[in-house]
């Protein structure tokens, strides 16, 4: 039997709406007077909870993070000093949680540094959830869990087998019924043909709990479509406008397209629960072509600290996680620790399997 979970007093699994999120992530550009707006957009279009971002970019973003091309094409030069436009701080992000608590919706965030939860947990969060390349990121997965808050967890550019490693890694949290697993391609925007919306059902094939669709698409009725595949939980970008300089402006949707959005996906919903019917919870899910840049560039790798010399015995104090994605991964990271560096390595840089004198099996 499939379970539910809750956020807040809402229940979340297929015998209820479709529970819709909206969003902002970067999309107040930096502004909280403009993040507020949207939240209150949010709640008149008819969506169930707001999404934030909290990161800091010097924490997120090692000297060998690189845009993506998504990013490149939407004008933006440099990766860190983008982001370091892009932040909200914790105190300024407790102004959105305000304004969606007094809409009546929710307010979620994700986060993108382990050393940031401590922070996040100032704030009255409804639920957390983990951006689509930290699924391999496993000390952040595990420090989210344990703030005992629901978990919505997001699966672009992962394969089937680590969406599963992931909820073995959650199995308390699972067990709690406190997880939801979102399927995401990610690609901004994500063409109609590359949805990708079986990937919902092949997640339900190994995942007994609610799963979602995050969105990316540029339509209002994708929605639509991922609950014909089984999706009860929907993310969707909203902006102001989808001409504004930013990464994710042209792949979000306006307030009244995101009402149309709902009210499509709901529609489909409630037709199914007349019927009485439900969709068949099977399909496949892998990396898509046009998502192979993003997962290189958005994942996080084990990167130094400081600069460690030939002959150093690694400490956990040594090491960090930063983007990008070409480094051993964050899950690796007790396999890590205490293992000697074989030559001298940068400080603030990825650490490569020949770093540390591992034998990497072949591709």
């Amino acid at each position: 039997m499939v379970q539910a979970m809750k956020i807040g007093s809402r229940i979340i699994g297929w015998e209820h709406s479709p529970y819709v999120i909206a969003e902002i992530g970067v999309n107040h550009d930096g502004e909280i007077s403009r993040a507020v707006e949207l939240t209150y957009a949010a709640a008149d279009a008819g969506a169930d909870a707001v999404k934030l971002q909290l990161f800091e970019a010097d924490r997120l973003m090692s000297k060998a993070a690189k845009l993506a091309a998504y990013q490149r094409s939407a004008g933006e030069r440099d990766p860190i000093e983008m982001l370091r436009r892009l932040e909200l701080s914790i105190d300024a992000m407790a102004k959105v949680v305000d304004a969606a608590h007094a809409r009546k919706i929710h307010a979620i965030v994700s986060v993108f540094s382990v050393e940031l939860v401590p922070i996040a947990e100032r704030l009255p969060w409804d639920a957390y959830k983990t951006a689509s390349p930290d699924v391999i990121n496993k000390p952040l997965l595990l420090a989210l869990a344990a703030t005992k808050k629901p978990l919505i967890v997001s699966t672009g550019t992962a394969t089937l087998d680590e969406v599963a490693r992931a909820l073995a890694w959650l199995s308390d949290a699972r067990a709690e019924q406190r997880i939801a697993v979102l399927q995401c391609v990610s690609s901004y925007p994500t063409p109609i043909g590359l949805a990708a919306l079986d990937g919902i059902g092949a997640i339900a094939s190994i995942f007994d709990g609610p799963v979602g669709y995050s969105d990316h698409t540029r339509e209002t009725t994708t929605g639509r479509l991922a609950v014909e595949h089984g999706a009860c939980v929907l993310e969707k970008h909203l902006t102001y406008s989808k001409s504004a300089p930013g990464p994710d402006h042209s792949a979000s949707l306006l307030p009244q397209e995101l009402a149309e959005y709902a009210r499509n996906a709901r529609e489909e919903w409630a037709a199914f629960r007349r019927d009485g019917v439900r969709p068949a919870l099977t399909g496949h899910k892998d990396v898509g072509h046009s998502e192979r840049d993003v997962r290189l560039v958005s994942r996080q790798s084990i990167v130094t600290r400081r600069a460690l010399r030939a002959g150093h015995t690694i400490a956990r104090s040594d090491l960090t996680i930063k983007r990008p994605g070409t480094g051993l991964e964050p899950w690796r990271l007790d396999e890590v620790v205490g293992k000697v560096v074989i030559h001298d390595v940068e400080a603030d840089v990825p650490v490569r399997p020949q770093d540390i004198g591992l034998v990497e099996a072949s591709a």
